[in-house]
């Protein structure tokens, strides 16, 4: 499989030889949407909480007496049948989110992500990408004259200048090859790889 490999002002240098199992397999939507999905589930740190009616704050005071009312029978406000009163089947912090996925499966369906943005010319790989120090100025024009507004960029080792040059820019991000997630793939319209980037990669995922 062939990459373009493009240089500063974000023109067609070259190609790139890269591997056909990284990136040139097929798409296949219902893997890819299996670990995407997965990757946000696990993400959730699962506390949110709801109380019972033993936990709300309430007074056991019976609301009004037993009979001869013409009211149904109550013996406390916090009944889950009274609006504010406890949940039956309260939601608690230890909810387990998680969903198990095959490091096989995550490994394929990060080639099939790659593969569908160099299939749809979104993904290129450039020799060195840095800063000379940490501006955000300076990054936001440098991707600007590349034509680029939305993107990704992969480093095989993470520059200090490039990551705090990047941190107030909305569209951009800087990740290193291990960091590098299904989310953050299709979230942006470019993705952007050093070449060695797309060595390690090819070590990793290949």
């Amino acid at each position: 499989m062939e990459l373009k490999l493009i240089n500063d002002q974000g023109q067609a240098a070259a190609t790139l030889n890269a591997s056909d199992a990284l990136f040139g397999r097929a798409f296949n939507e219902a893997l890819v949407h299996q670990i995407v999905v997965a990757y946000q589930a696990n993400a959730r740190s699962g506390n949110r909480a709801q109380k019972d009616r033993g936990e709300v704050s309430h007074t056991t005071k019976k609301p009004w007496r037993q009979k001869g009312t013409g009211r149904a029978r109550a013996g406390m406000s916090s009944s889950p049948l009274w609006r504010g009163g406890g949940r039956i089947f309260p939601n608690r912090p230890d909810e387990n989110f998680s969903h198990k996925v095959n490091r096989k499966m995550y490994r394929a369906g990060l080639a099939a992500i790659l593969s569908q943005l160099a299939r749809e010319d979104r993904l290129a790989v450039v020799e060195n990408f840095s800063v000379d120090s940490p501006k955000t100025r300076q990054l936001a024009q440098k991707i600007k004259g590349m034509g680029l507004d939305s993107v990704l960029v992969i480093t095989d080792k993470l520059d200090e200048n490039l990551y705090l040059s990047s941190r107030n820019l909305p569209n951009v991000l800087v990740l290193e090859v291990n960091e590098a997630d299904p989310l953050s793939l299709i979230r942006f319209r470019n993705v952007l790889l050093t070449r060695e980037a797309v060595a390690k990669m090819e070590e990793m995922l290949g």
